[in-house]
Order: structure tokens, then C-alpha cells, then sequence
């Protein structure tokens, strides 16, 4: 894409690309709030089998078929540096009133703990939300069953929540979204509590995947922008949230 124009090539549009490059065409400040969930490098685990193709528990989940267009596979120090670029590119779309919601998972890697603040340390972190899934399988008799992954708000100075949103717990517990094709989708009540517990216009995702943030965003009236760089996963965007925009409904800034 060459001269994009923001309003009418980003607003409520899913473009399909990568990440880094399509939010360095976006002008700074230009969005309210960051909602996203990258890919975890998951094949590069030592403890689920998905690296050496033995698939342990994940034979028969669509992880291990892993991401089109993305081999979820990187050297640590590249993984890291890459997310990097990413929250630095975010940092710089919200305004000093804005914030990244952005889900990551710790793992134990080779008997160190990843706790991913090699990735956010640069960063304003100002909160640590505990997403808990309910339920899940446990085919390892070495492991307590994992049932939790990580939100951390990364916030600018000025960011406040909506009106009693911070009556609101910093745990978390939503079902994992099961009828979904894409590998690690978001379910929409998770999306639903960051969206309405805020008063942003414009809701970026920058790894939107089957289209989650979206959704969550037309549900409270606001404007979203979504990069993905899976052509398939722009189609089932698209697809979901054209048969979620009520008929006739238009959204504006």
C-alpha cells in the first residue's frame, strides 16, 4: 500500500499485512486503544512437543497445524526483539490518554521462567490482569493443569477506565473460545470487558486473527482497525464480522 490515507484505508477495515510495516504507515496517536494477542513462538517450546512433531497434547489441537503464513518458530532473542518493535509501534498510535491491553502466556523454558519481561520491560506497565480459563486437558502427569495466561496494561499517563471499571477485579474468568477455526482465537466476553471497561473511539489490533477485537468492538459502538497477516485469517474476519454488523449500521468516528 502506498499513500494511505487513515480514515479511509484503516477505519473499520481488516488489512492484511505485516504488522510492523502497516502500523508505521499510521499517524502518530491516531488510535485510543490497543487490544491484541501475538503469536507465542509455541513452537519454539521444549515442553509441549510441538517442536520436535511428537504433538504430546496438542496432537489433535489446531495449534499444532500452527499459523498460516507465521511458523510460530523463531530463536528467542529474534522472538523478543520482533515483539519489541511491535509495542514500540503501538506505544506510538495512542495518544497520553491511551493504553495496550496485550495478552501474552509464561511458560518454563529449558528450566527458566519466561515471564515475558524481556519483551515488556521497556514498556509502562502499570497493571498485571490474570486471564483464567475455565476447564482445559492435561495429558502431562508432571504438571498441574495450566489454566491461565497474562494481560498486561501498558499504559500512557493519562489513561483513565471507564466509570466504575475499576470496581472490577484483576482476575479474570472466561471460557476459552471453542467453536473457532483459528488456532488461539480470543473469546469475545474477554474483548468485552477490556472494550466497555474503557471510553476509546478507535480500537487497534494488530494480530487480529478470526476477527475477535472487532466484534467486541461493534458490539460497543466503537470504530476498530485490524492487521493480519493471514490472508485466510483476514477472510474469516471479514466473514465473522460482516454477519455480526447489524444491517444498515455504520459506524463513524
Amino acid at each position: 500500500m502506498n499513500q494511505l490515507k487513515f480514515s479511509e484505508d484503516f477505519l473499520n477495515r481488516i488489512i492484511c499485512g505485516d504488522a510492523v510495516e502497516i502500523m508505521k504507515q499510521m499517524p502518530d496517536g491516531s488510535v485510543d486503544l490497543v487490544i491484541t494477542s501475538p503469536p507465542y513462538n509455541l513452537k519454539n517450546s521444549t515442553g509441549n512437543g510441538m517442536k520436535d512433531g511428537r504433538g504430546g497434547k496438542w496432537a489433535n489441537a489446531a495449534l499444532q497445524n500452527g499459523y498460516t503464513h507465521h511458523d510460530d518458530c523463531m530463536p528467542h532473542d529474534k522472538y523478543v526483539k520482533w515483539q519489541k518493535e511491535c509495542l514500540t509501534q503501538m506505544m506510538r498510535l495512542i495518544p497520553d490518554t491511551g493504553a495496550i491491553f496485550y495478552n501474552h502466556k509464561r511458560r518454563v523454558q529449558n528450566g527458566l521462567l519466561q515471564d515475558r519481561q524481556d519483551i515488556v520491560d521497556e514498556f509502562p506497565v502499570r497493571q498485571i490482569i490474570i486471564w483464567k480459563r475455565k476447564g482445559g486437558l492435561n495429558f502431562n502427569a508432571g504438571y498441574f493443569l495450566p489454566t491461565y495466561e497474562v494481560i498486561y496494561l501498558i499504559a500512557k499517563p493519562k489513561f483513565k477506565l471507564a466509570p466504575k471499571a475499576n470496581a472490577l477485579g484483576d482476575v479474570w474468568e472466561f471460557t476459552q473460545e471453542m467453536n473457532n477455526k483459528h488456532p488461539a482465537a480470543f473469546p469475545v466476553k474477554l474483548i468485552d470487558r477490556i472494550v466497555s471497561s474503557t471510553n476509546a473511539k478507535i480500537i487497534l489490533d494488530p494480530f487480529m486473527g478470526s476477527g475477535t477485537t472487532a466484534i467486541s468492538a461493534i458490539n460497543f459502538d466503537r470504530n476498530y482497525i485490524g492487521i493480519e497477516i493471514s490472508p485466510e485469517y483476514c477472510k474469516m474476519a471479514e466473514t465473522r464480522i460482516k454477519r455480526h454488523m447489524p444491517q444498515g449500521r455504520l459506524l463513524e468516528i
